[in-house]
């Protein structure tokens, strides 16, 4: 809600309500009702009861499987299980099962997933209360490991490029955490996200006085990795955010290509940070016409899908708006087939 009228979510469920839509929540969906090979329905638990909920078609909607810790270390990898949920602890891939188990066609990079630079000690999963956990304007600084070095190009690309991989980079580092470190002149551009009174924050005027805070990180070798950038910055290109700038170090192990402050000016600002899962990429196959597809390539009758649950969208990267342009492009054509064809029964 704000100012004092109804929201997105809360206007359409009205509207679908007055239309005499039923909404049920709190309802676990366990199994697709499929009678003569058309689906028909869901099976559901609530408060313990089983329910058959029949419909004209169905819409399958509930995200991928990133809340899901198994899951997420079978097909994710080692230590995936130790990322932070930063959404919805329902999109448990329950939905995708129901399908696969009435051999629709899985689709989409199973082994790759949407993941950010996320505040070390926010909770286990996603919480409206606690927004802006995410940080993703590292390229306006250096990122450290445990070990006191630099592990990523910081300034490869804009922002909506990279911020979808760095999650996956730093779970990979000892500890699965790191540091943020901003001097006053880099610090002074970072968005609200960094501004939150639940941010594991860090702030000095020395650097020796900022790292002298830091738990478990090999203080001496950090000193030094921050010195060594510094004196490698090319002060010659003018630095420039709005752009890809090309000031950059020189002769360093890990470059940094773009953006490339040296930390001089206090005081200086870090941020502790790990792993926080958004989404994950793989799912079910559909046509343009948002139709779920079996293992043979043939459409499913009564079943559509729509959002992260739909595979095939991305692989490897992911560019930032495209969730919810997907959603919102293949939700309405979704929900427009299911009508006609509930309909049409």
């Amino acid at each position: 809600m704000s100012g004092g009228g109804a929201g997105l979510v809360e206007s359409l469920f009205t509207r679908a309500q007055r239309q005499g839509v039923r909404i049920a929540y709190e309802h676990k969906m366990t199994e697709l009702l499929v009678e003569n090979g058309v689906v028909c329905g869901v099976v559901a638990v609530h408060n313990g009861q089983v329910r058959h909920l029949r419909a004209g078609a169905v819409v399958l909607a509930a995200g991928g499987f990133h809340a899901n810790t198994e899951w997420r270390a079978r097909y994710l990898g080692t230590n995936w299980d130790l990322a932070k949920v930063r959404g919805s602890r329902y999109n448990t891939g329950l939905a995708i099962q129901a399908a696969l188990n009435q051999g629709a066609r899985a689709a989409g990079h199973w082994t790759a997933c949407h993941s950010v630079f996320y505040d070390a000690n926010a909770p286990e999963f996603g919480d409206p209360a606690l927004l802006n956990q995410q940080k993703n304007y590292f390229n306006l600084g250096v990122v450290v490991n445990t070990l006191g070095e630099r592990f990523v190009n910081e300034g490869e690309n804009f922002r909506n490029y990279t911020y979808s991989r760095m999650g996956a980079a730093i779970l990979k580092q000892p500890g699965g955490r790191g540091w943020q470190i901003f001097d006053a002149q880099g610090a002074a551009l970072l968005p609200d996200e960094y501004r939150v009174r639940h941010a594991t924050r860090y702030q000095s005027d020395t650097l020796e006085g900022l790292v002298a805070q830091f738990e478990g990180v090999d203080k001496p070798q950090l000193l030094r990795t921050l010195r060594e950038f510094n004196a490698a910055v090319d002060r010659s290109v003018p630095f420039n955010p709005a752009v890809l700038d090309g000031r950059r170090t020189q002769g360093l192990a890990i470059d940094k290509t773009n953006w490339a402050l040296p930390l001089e000016q206090g005081p200086f600002v870090a941020f502790e940070v790990s792993c926080g899962i958004t989404c994950t990429y793989a799912g079910l196959s559909i046509t343009p016409q948002a139709q779920v597809l079996d293992e043979e390539g043939r459409t499913m009758p009564g079943l559509y899908a729509a959002g992260e649950m739909v595979g095939g969208l991305y692989y490897t990267k992911y560019p930032g708006g495209a969730g919810l342009t997907s959603g919102s492009v293949f939700g309405r054509i979704a929900g427009t087939q299911a009508a006609r064809h509930g309909r049409a029964q």
